[in-house]
């Protein structure tokens, strides 16, 4: 772990952090309550042992504040005066345990593999809320391509390293669980995997979000915020749809790509944090850069590592094992008995072209679940777009075929509504403006 050091006496600071490190534990000093508000507003740690005693100042006065600054803080009492009053003192403040010195390295290696265990399971508790909020079915990523395959295979050689990943593709092929495998086959698996969305926020609430803001820094700022950055400290920074990051914040997270340093809203003390950064994006940055859209020099530190996930379009014959995965996860939530798809299920499934991917792939699944009235999903229960050659509208609209300019929009822009979790999702896909794309929805369905 990232062990935080606050005592006063130097010889008996040296003995600790030479066995802390023997264990295996990576130590920060600190000799004053100043030096430990400090080091901890600088840095990710993992644990504080503080002594009691730091000359003048109290370390259960110093307690709160190193909690406000960093609320994940796991934090020890080092004491030569324990008491019953003490010890019920120092956990009211929010300490976890305390050693009464002097101690062992046993009594301390002890103490510490109980933190250590709440540590580790923070972080499994965070990862597993992180997949039900996302939903997820599990290993969306299995397939038969050689090609993918071969990408697959570089995802795990890359992911031991601490490199820099930028992981391109279609919305919906699977980025976000593409960073996520990443994340678990890193040696930071036990850490974090914190996801920030560019798209969701306007300029100034995504640096807030990504960096975190010191209160009163701007209206509604009512109290302090650690940011993502802070909050994936020792795990995996996940920055979806990097493509839409405003110009103006791109220099700041070039400078923290650069140097892991960067400033909270409203604070001019420079922060460092440990984590490995994944991105991903739908777009053409190459292109971005061109428009004066997108930054290149952050753009050359966020591609050290590239990896482009190819649509589903490309490997079809990952369709069925795919659908079938989904079609079990939805049944063991319905609680109903699913066994497969019938035979004409099957062929609509192989036949469409899938523009929305593994997401589009998810959604028909789900329907069917929804609907079968019995073990085996039939082709009625699939969604109504999946009918015809899976290039052309039941109606004849397709590409290459006797209709309109205007016919071939309408279906393409109803598909890949279809498709989209979003409106915002839908435009970015098609090049359009959202506010676009909903005056031409009206049209479409008035």
């Amino acid at each position: 772990m990232k062990v935080l050091l606050v005592e006063d006496d130097a010889s008996l600071r040296r003995t600790l952090r030479l066995t802390l490190e023997a264990m295996g534990h990576a130590v920060t000093e600190a000799a004053t309550a100043d030096a430990a508000v400090e080091r901890v507003g600088g840095e990710a740690h993992d644990v504080a042992l503080l002594d009691i005693r730091l000359g003048r100042a109290s370390g259960l006065d110093l307690l709160p504040e190193l909690r406000r600054e960093a609320p994940g803080l796991v934090v020890v009492l080092m004491t030569a005066y324990a008491t019953v009053e003490t010890a019920v003192e120092a956990l009211r403040r929010g300490a976890y345990d305390y050693l009464a010195k002097p101690f062992t390295p046993k009594q301390l290696g002890a103490v510490l593999d109980r933190v250590g265990e709440v540590v580790a399971l923070r972080s499994e508790v965070a990862g597993l809320r992180d997949e039900l909020e996302a939903g997820s079915p599990g290993d969306d990523l299995a397939t038969t391509d050689a090609r993918f395959e071969r990408v697959l295979g570089q995802v795990t050689r890359v992911a031991a390293t601490e490199a820099t990943v930028l992981l391109r593709g279609e919305s919906g092929v699977g980025k976000g669980v593409m960073a996520r495998r990443i994340h678990a086959l890193s040696a930071r698996r036990r850490g974090p995997f914190v996801t920030v969305s560019c798209p969701s926020l306007a300029g100034d609430l995504l640096e807030s979000e990504l960096f975190g803001h010191a209160r009163g820094a701007f209206t509604g700022a009512v109290q302090e915020t650690q940011g993502k950055v802070a909050a994936a400290g020792r795990g995996t920074l996940f920055l979806d749809e990097i493509g839409d990051l405003p110009l103006s914040l791109q220099p700041k997270l070039l400078r923290f790509l650069q140097e892991r340093e960067y400033e909270r809203v409203g604070e001019t003390r420079t922060r460092r944090a440990d984590v490995r950064v994944v991105a991903a994006t739908n777009r053409d940055l190459k292109a971005d850069v061109a428009a004066g859209r997108f930054r290149e020099d952050l753009l050359f530190r966020l591609e050290v590592i590239e990896f482009t996930l190819p649509p589903l379009r490309e490997r079809l014959g990952d369709v069925l094992p795919l659908a079938r995965h989904y079609l079990q996860f939805f049944a063991r939530q319905l609680g109903k008995r699913l066994d497969d798809f019938s035979p004409e299920a099957r062929e609509l499934l192989v036949a469409y072209h899938w523009p929305g991917n593994l997401r589009e792939v998810r959604n028909a699944a789900e329907r069917g679940a929804i609907l079968a009235d019995g073990p085996i999903v039939q082709a009625a229960d699939l969604p109504d777009r999946l009918r015809g050659d899976g290039t052309a509208a039941p109606d004849g609209v397709g590409v290459g075929r006797p209709c309109t300019l205007v016919a071939l929009e309408a279906e393409h822009i109803r598909r890949v509504l279809a498709a989209s979790p979003t409106l915002e999702d839908a435009a970015r896909t098609l090049g359009i403006d959202p506010s676009t794309l909903y005056r031409k929805r009206k049209r479409l369905d008035p």
